[in-house]
Formats: structure tokens, C-alpha cells, sequence
């Protein structure tokens, strides 16, 4: 059995276990016998924390347009208040709940409790005294109340791949697929552990099975404190129930569990060890959950009912709500049913009765048994950032990328798109004529074109449908964003490449180009780094807009002007405007293409009886091929150039 020691939680004394890993004595057992190394490197990890948070204020600007002599002008607005005062305490081996209507500030207290709230926090937020750090964003799971997971994986896909990139390097391979199957297990995941977790678009596991992968991913890494953000929403009253247990469970593990909750039955409330509520943003309530009642009762509200729900008691009174008896008629004016007023009522009767003694709780000296610290070495540095090495971290990540992305990739409308394409050009320009330069040339500007647009388009949707779980996952500390992006850009590769290289094989030989293998690879080669410049382009203005609707806009017109200058309809552009062919990757495209497809020696018949060389025939002549290297040149500046402005803005999501 793991060690115990006693706790003092406010009121009462309970046994916390401080040194188990794992999610009761059946699984510690479990994982003694197994592997004793394992679980002495996960009991390490759980050192039990004290959050306690004092004061905590939050506020946003608002701006609003306004005309002023045909000018538009924003006016900015007094700053409106999210959060205001809110104070309280959890502490290892307690499951603290969160309580208000909609838009009371319940998951904007959890974000910065969870210190992942942008702009600036007011009052002071500590982990054992000590302030948010790398070191404790590792230490803290963190669950959103939308499900942020990959549809194509089953459930042990998804907790493998964590586990392998969230459990520190010190356990092996197979410890760490172990520790995986584990949460399985004790989360009641077993049964559907080979299913795939699904999505909107098509059917996985339940909903409460997806909630239960969500708690698991944060529960390999063994935090020592759990936030989650209305675990319970959408699911049945018995799902409910059985997710609450589980982080009660937890709780006794020797974690502070803390979790936002809309409207739980009594049940649910009863497992609560403390509840905070707030009305708008301001706390009413902060303390024992047994001692709301008799609280408000105190202070001369009491719910008509004797049977009633506390949780709907505290949701109607934080509504402003005047169904209940209120026995001190004198400290409620007049309007006795205007909402504001019962509101304003119950924020002074807090601040008067609650929140000094919450306060005074707080400054206690409370030392927690076994508390973490950052471990510093000898050069007195943190504990090392990452739980894994790049390469690690690289390979993992390209796994699950190729496991993921290869349906949406060899999806059978994407394959019948770009093969009816290709057939289709293969017949409208079956066998032509060599003499035909004018039909040729357009050949291989049309390859040029649909290999500029068709995968700047697909590119584009990448980082915006991804944004939710690469800000999720690098928020939990899981890998380092430049292993995501290479791991990012060689998956791409296969998938990527292969279909255009079907279309340029299908096509080239059906349209009656040169025959030569020489030239039919070159042209393969050149449609190739067109895709990935033109991929590369799709990639930056995805991450640099983040919506997909604006990025597809520029995306149009950016490929329009390209097509345009793209020195096929106009040869004779007009030299104001002419720099725009300078950046078209598609007009470098297609002077590479007709530079490898003709050379001096090629000729076609101009006249009855006479021969003119290629290189002579007027649309060619004027797109210069003689400086094939600048062409090349510009292509690897665009390819390199757009990838890293893509990287670029990858990392100023993080900042902002």
C-alpha cells in the first residue's frame, strides 16, 4: 500500500496518499508488480500542491466604431470585468468545483489558474508559494471543456503517442506504452480501446469515453494539479457521475483537483470538498460545500424548498434569482425583486463575512508534505525543459501525423479530383502535334497553374484546423515547436508528392510531349518544387491570418495575379507593373518547364514548307530562358522563405 500522511483540510482530517502514482491501490499494486522501476519514477513525480489564489481580477478592453466625419474611429470603452476579488484555496487531496451561470468567469479563473490567460492577472496566484513556472506548467494537467483530440486514432493511439512524448526519458519505450495501457485500464477505457476516437463528420467512441481519453492524456504524466473545464457538459446524468467519481478518485490520490461545473444534480455536489461561486464575475460563496447552505442561511436567504438542490440553490441565487425566503427584510431595499439588488446583496454580504476569513486561511504557513520545487543542478538551472529529446519528439510526432493525415490525404474525392483532371488534359491534348508550339506551351502552363493552386488551397486549411491542439499540446510543455514543424513538413512529403507525380505520368505521356525519360523527369522535378513552394505559400498565409475564410481570399487574387504575369497571356507587360512576374512562382515554373521541353535544335513548321526554331516562336522568345539557374534560384529563396515565415508565425502564437 503507498505511504499515507495526514492532512488538514479546514475542518476535518483525511488521509492523502503522497507518494502514489497512480489512480487508486489496485493500479499501485498493479504497477509494483509489474514494474517497479516505472513506479518509482511516476511516484517521484507526484508531489502534492497547494493553490491558492487571492484577490484575482481580470479585465478586457472593449472598443466600439464610430463615424466622425466620414472618418472611422475607435472609441475604447471603460475596460469590462471579467473576474473581481475572487479568492480561495484548494489543497492536495481536495476537489475544489466552480459554480456560476453562463459568462460568470468560470473558465476565464480557471485559464489563469491555469496560467495560460492572456493580458494581465491581478492579485496573486501561487503553487506552494511559488509563482507559475515552466517547471509547474509540466507539473499541472489541464483539460478543456471541448475535446481537442484526433479523430482517426483509436483510444490507444492517442494515450500512446502522449505517454511516448509526456513521460520523462528516463523510462523506456515499453514503460511508457505500459503506463498508456494502465490509464486505459482504470479509466474503463478497455472496451473500446481499439475504436477510433471519431469526430463530427463521422462516429467514434461516446461522448463520455472521449471526456475519459481527454482526463487520461493528462493523467500519464501524473500531475500533482488536475484543471478541468466542464468535464460533465453534454453527457447524461450516469456519465456525469461516473467522471466526477473519477476525479474524486483522483483527488484522494494526493492531487488538488480543481473543475468548472454548469449544473450538477446533488448527487454530483455531494463529492465537492469546496465550492466557489461566482455572480458576474464577483465571488459569493468560497469554502466548504457542506457549509453553503447554513451560509446563506445565515445571512437571510433560505431556499423555499427543504429538499432542494444545492447546486440549482446557488445557480438561482447567483442569477439574482428572489425565489427564497429572506428572513432580515431590512437588509434588502425596497425593489426586493430587482436581480441587481440581490446581487449586490450577496457580493457585500461575502466581502463582509467570508472574505477575510478566507484570506486569513490562505496566509497561513501551510506547508504541504512532500511539496515540489524546481530541481536546480549544480550551474543552479531548472530542471530540464523537455521530457524528451528532439529526435524523439520528431519521430513520435511524424508517426502520428502519418497515421492521421494519410485518410484525409488518400481520400478517395481527392484521388478522383486530381485523376479526372489528368485524364481529362491527357485527352484534350492527346498525341498533339509537335508543329502545335501554341497547345504545347499551354500544356505546360496549365501544369503550372493547377500545381500552384492545388496545393497552396489544401495547404492553407493545415495550421487553422490544427491551431486547437498544437496550442493545447505546446501549452503542456509536450514538445518544442520547430520538432512539430519538421515533423510537420517531411509528413507532408509523401502525401504530398505522390498524386502529382500520378498526374504528371498520366499526362505527359497521353499529351505527346517529348518522349525522352530525361525530359519527362525533369518535368516531373520542376512540377515537384512548384508543389512544395506552392504548398509553402499555403502554409504561411494559413498561419499568418488563422482564418481559413481571409486566407482563402488572398489566396484567390495572390494566384490570379500569378496567373496573369505568369507570362503566357501577356507577353509585353507593361513596365510599372512588370516586378509582379518577379514574384510568381508559377511564371518561374513555366520557364523551367519550357526550357527543359525545347531546346536550339528543335524546330516547327511556320509556313508551308517552312521551319523556324522553337526558341524563335514569339511566345517563347520573349520569356527569356537563357538564366535557368535564377529561375531555380528563386524557386529555393520562395521555398525556403515561405516555410520560415510560416514557422515564424507558428511562434508568435505562442507569444500573443
Amino acid at each position: 500500500m503507498p505511504h499515507e500522511q495526514e492532512s488538514n483540510l479546514g475542518s476535518r482530517t483525511i488521509s492523502v496518499p503522497v507518494v502514489s502514482p497512480c489512480l487508486n491501490d489496485r493500479t499501485y499494486e498493479q504497477m509494483q508488480a509489474t514494474n517497479a522501476a516505472t513506479c518509482s519514477i511516476l511516484r517521484e513525480s507526484l508531489r502534492p500542491v497547494t493553490l491558492k489564489f487571492e484577490d484575482v481580477g481580470y479585465g478586457i478592453k472593449l472598443q466600439t466604431k464610430e463615424r466622425k466625419c466620414f472618418i472611422l474611429v475607435r472609441d475604447p470603452k471603460p475596460d469590462r470585468v471579467i473576474l473581481n476579488g475572487v479568492t480561495g484555496i484548494v489543497r492536495p487531496g481536495e476537489l475544489l468545483a466552480m459554480l456560476g451561470p453562463s459568462g460568470s468567469g468560470k473558465t476565464t479563473l480557471l485559464t489563469a489558474l491555469a496560467g495560460r490567460l492572456p493580458g494581465k492577472v491581478s492579485g496573486n496566484i501561487t503553487y506552494n508559494g511559488q509563482p507559475f513556472s515552466g517547471y509547474i506548467k509540466r507539473k499541472t494537467g489541464f483539460v478543456t471543456q471541448e475535446d481537442v483530440l484526433y479523430p482517426h486514432l483509436t483510444v490507444l493511439e492517442t494515450l500512446t503517442y502522449a505517454a511516448l512524448l509526456r513521460l520523462p526519458d528516463k523510462l523506456t519505450r515499453a514503460d511508457k506504452i505500459e503506463q498508456a495501457e494502465l490509464v486505459i485500464t482504470e479509466l474503463g477505457l478497455t472496451r473500446c480501446r481499439n475504436s477510433v476516437v471519431g469526430g463530427p463528420l463521422f462516429r467514434g467512441v461516446s461522448g463520455g469515453e472521449r471526456k475519459r481519453v481527454s482526463i487520461g492524456q493528462e493523467m500519464l504524466v501524473n500531475p500533482s494539479l488536475l484543471l478541468l473545464d466542464e468535464p460533465t457538459s453534454g453527457l447524461d446524468s450516469t456519465t456525469a457521475q461516473r467522471i466526477v467519481a473519477t476525479l474524486r478518485v483522483l483527488a484522494r490520490g494526493g492531487r488538488s483537483v480543481v473543475t468548472t461545473i454548469h449544473q450538477p444534480s446533488s448527487r454530483l455536489y455531494r463529492m465537492f470538498d469546496k465550492v466557489v461561486v461566482l455572480s458576474e464575475g464577483f465571488p459569493i460563496y468560497s469554502g466548504s460545500a457542506s457549509r453553503v447552505l447554513d451560509y446563506f442561511k445565515s445571512i437571510g436567504f433560505e431556499p423555499c424548498e427543504d429538499a432542494v438542490n444545492p447546486a440549482d440553490y446557488l445557480l438561482d441565487l447567483a442569477n439574482g434569482d428572489t425565489g427564497v425566503k429572506q428572513h432580515d427584510q431590512s437588509s434588502i431595499r425596497s425593489g426586493q425583486d430587482d436581480q441587481n439588488c440581490i446581487k449586490q446583496t450577496l457580493i457585500s454580504s461575502y466581502k463582509k463575512n467570508l472574505h477575510e476569513v478566507i484570506k486569513a486561511e490562505i496566509r497561513q504557513n501551510y506547508q504541504t508534505p512532500n511539496s515540489f520545487a524546481p530541481k536546480t543542478s549544480s550551474r543552479g538551472s531548472t530542471e530540464k525543459q523537455w521530457m524528451s529529446s528532439w529526435s524523439e519528439q520528431f519521430t513520435v510526432l511524424l508517426k502520428r501525423g502519418l497515421k492521421e493525415r494519410k485518410h484525409e490525404s488518400y481520400s478517395g474525392l481527392r484521388i478522383f479530383q486530381v485523376m479526372s483532371v489528368s485524364i481529362l488534359a491527357g485527352l484534350l491534348w492527346w498525341h498533339s502535334n509537335p508543329s502545335h508550339i501554341q497547345d504545347q506551351v499551354g500544356l505546360l502552363f496549365f501544369l503550372s497553374i493547377f500545381w500552384g493552386f492545388f496545393p497552396l488551397f489544401n495547404a492553407i486549411f493545415t495550421f487553422p484546423q490544427e491551431r486547437p491542439m498544437l496550442i493545447k499540446e505546446r501549452s503542456s510543455g509536450m514538445y518544442r515547436l520547430s520538432s512539430y514543424y519538421f515533423a510537420r513538413m517531411a509528413g507532408d512529403l509523401p502525401m504530398e508528392l505522390v498524386l502529382p507525380t500520378i498526374f504528371v505520368a498520366t499526362t505527359y505521356w497521353m499529351s505527346g510531349l517529348k518522349s525522352s525519360p530525361i525530359n519527362f523527369m525533369l518535368t516531373l522535378l520542376i512540377i515537384l518544387f512548384n508543389v512544395l513552394v506552392s504548398q509553402g505559400l499555403g502554409l504561411a498565409l494559413g498561419a499568418i491570418l488563422r482564418d481559413v475564410k481571409q486566407a482563402t481570399t488572398l489566396a484567390s487574387v495572390t494566384m490570379l495575379v500569378f496567373l496573369l504575369a505568369g507570362g503566357y497571356y501577356i507577353q509585353e507587360i507593361p513596365p510599372f507593373i512588370a516586378w509582379l512576374k518577379y514574384i510568381s512562382f508559377s511564371h518561374y515554373c513555366y520557364k523551367l518547364l519550357v526550357g527543359v521541353q525545347y531546346t536550339d535544335k528543335d524546330a516547327y513548321q511556320c509556313g508551308v514548307g517552312v521551319h523556324c526554331k522553337v526558341l524563335e516562336f514569339p511566345a517563347i522568345e520573349r520569356l527569356g530562358l537563357t538564366n535557368k539557374g535564377w529561375d531555380v534560384l528563386a524557386l529555393i529563396i520562395m521555398l525556403v522563405g515561405y516555410r520560415l515565415i510560416a514557422y515564424v508565425a507558428l511562434r508568435n502564437w505562442q507569444a500573443r
